[in-house]
């Protein structure tokens, strides 16, 4: 139970931290194209990528891989959004926005599999 409880608290962390981070970025640019949710689905794969360097070279990581990677990075990540901004954006006319959204986010995927060696040496450090 208090494996939940703590998934919970750090979803909730996620979930504010995805909605500070979005808007400050949004609030900082022009445009339809959707930064503020680019930059939250790159950060949170960052924290997943470190998140698997380190779990796969420590023992007794699982929590810490359950708690930061669902709850934290779950919740602070919005891969449906970005799929409906996508989706929003072709119905509104900007489809080489809408294509260069989708474009975008498997180089945040890559960086995060990139990452996920260096996870252990940085976390070290």
């Amino acid at each position: 139970m208090t494996l939940v409880l703590a998934v919970g608290v750090a979803g909730s962390v996620g979930a504010v931290a995805r909605y500070l981070l979005d808007g400050a970025v949004q609030d900082r640019v022009s445009g339809p194209f959707p930064f503020g949710t680019l930059t939250v689905n790159v950060v949170g794969s960052l924290i997943l990528g470190f998140l698997a360097g380190y779990t796969l070279s420590h023992t007794g990581g699982r929590t810490a891989r359950t708690v930061v990677g669902t709850g934290l990075c779950g919740a602070l990540t919005t891969w449906s959004t970005a799929s409906w901004e996508t989706v929003r954006l072709a119905e509104e006319g900007a489809t080489t926005t809408a294509i260069t959204l989708t474009a975008s986010q498997p180089p945040g995927q890559l960086r995060r599999g990139r990452h996920r060696d260096r996870g252990p040496r940085i976390v070290m450090r």
